[in-house]
């Protein structure tokens, strides 16, 4: 990669040094920095890591490069735990750029992965999203969640729906994330936004002290133990919109996903829970897109599966018939509800993915394939 040619880093400008690196992702635009003894420095460019034209680090330069950077808090805990996380902002005139760094350890030398906090969150429009979103993010009490693998733009799909709120409604949003991915300014809303590690110790703290900010919306991030679930129902319960996300692969799956986090003879109480305060699960996973949508600057849109929680649903969730939600799922399109099928069927049409990259991944290609014959598969009776 051709950056700065064959230089030091020292010669980059004559502000400290550590920051002619991150100044370096920020104008090629790459998504993260890493730093590793023996290495030249390099970042991450469109989903690959590209070394800049600089000299390997030196475990004398990646010691003078970060120690500057760390509070001698920070300083014990890299000593005492060999990893800290912390966030580090570059100024530009009135503008900012946040990067999350984790500094660790490793073979006894640091190393260093950064990521840039994105500060422009994209609209509906831009992600591709469907308008029911916007629907969705309209209750006044109730949990949203947002199902999908790592990677699958989970929290992009998020940010989208808070910014929707931020820009039209006078409200309180806090945010709970690990690690930031979107940074808000304050619009019509006032958003806090808490980062576990360093504004905060744990989620259990957060949680807690979320409840009492007087907040109308809640964002916990993910919702990866029994803890964190029942913080955020009980939030949900008491008056708040909630979101949250979880590594489910559909809407259906998730509910059984959140009952593992418990006991089963606690099951019977959290579907209770589940069927009188969950509005929505969405399933997202992200796809690669047409080549002509690709050279306009698209490069993945994601596939959605969109389950509301109307009374058909909730009956299923309370009589623990989860097998039948993905029928619940089929005929509650005038409710804004679609399946993995009908969203990629929606994108073959669009012209956003090849036939081929929805087959890929489609839950059934024979029902992709009725369906983009026009052919209605009839429902069984679920109620």
């Amino acid at each position: 990669m051709s950056t700065a040619g064959e230089t030091s880093v020292e010669s980059l400008t004559n502000e400290p040094e550590a920051d002619k690196l991150f100044r370096m992702v920020m104008k090629y635009e790459g998504s993260d920095l890493h730093l590793k003894v023996g290495c030249a420095p390099s970042l991450r460019l469109a989903g690959v890591i590209r070394q800049m034209q600089l000299p390997p680090l030196s475990t004398a330069d990646m010691e003078r490069l970060m120690y500057p950077l760390l509070t001698p808090r920070q300083r014990g805990i890299l000593d005492e735990e060999g990893g800290v996380d912390f966030a580090h902002i570059i100024f530009d005139g009135d503008l900012e750029t946040r990067f999350r760094v984790n500094l660790f350890k490793q073979r006894g030398r640091l190393s260093l992965v950064a990521r840039r906090v994105n500060n422009q969150i994209p609209s509906f429009e831009a992600l591709h999203l469907p308008a029911v979103l916007a629907e969705i993010t309209q209750y006044d009490q109730g949990m949203i969640i947002l199902a999908g693998v790592t990677g699958s733009g989970k929290s992009t799909t998020i940010a989208a729906m808070l910014q929707y709120m931020n820009e039209r409604e006078r409200l309180h949003i806090v945010t709970i994330e690990d690690p930031i991915e979107y940074t808000f300014k304050d619009e019509k809303s006032i958003i806090n936004q808490r980062e576990v590690g360093i504004d905060v110790i744990d989620w259990d703290v957060a949680l807690k002290h979320a409840v009492r900010q007087d907040p109308d919306v809640i964002l916990v991030g993910e919702m990866r133990d029994r803890d964190t679930f029942s913080a955020a129902m009980h939030a949900a319960e008491t008056g708040h919109l909630v979101f949250g996300t979880i590594h489910a692969g559909t809407a259906p799956s998730t509910i059984g996903r959140l009952l593992d986090l418990f006991p089963r003879e606690m099951h019977s109480s959290l579907r209770q829970s589940l069927a009188f305060n969950l509005k929505a699960i969405i399933a997202q996973k992200l796809l690669p897109t047409t080549k002509e949508l690709s050279a306009k600057g698209t490069t993945r849109v994601p596939t959605l599966e969109i389950m509301r929680n109307n009374p058909t649903v909730r009956k299923l969730i309370l009589n623990e018939e989860d097998a039948k939600l993905g029928d619940a799922i089929r005929i509650g399109r005038e409710e804004g509800m679609m399946d993995f099928t009908e969203s990629l069927r929606q994108l073959v049409i669009h012209e956003k993915v090849d036939r081929a990259t929805a087959f890929e991944v489609a839950p059934s290609p024979e029902a992709l394939k009725m369906a983009l014959k026009g052919i209605t598969i009839a429902q069984p009776g679920i109620l």
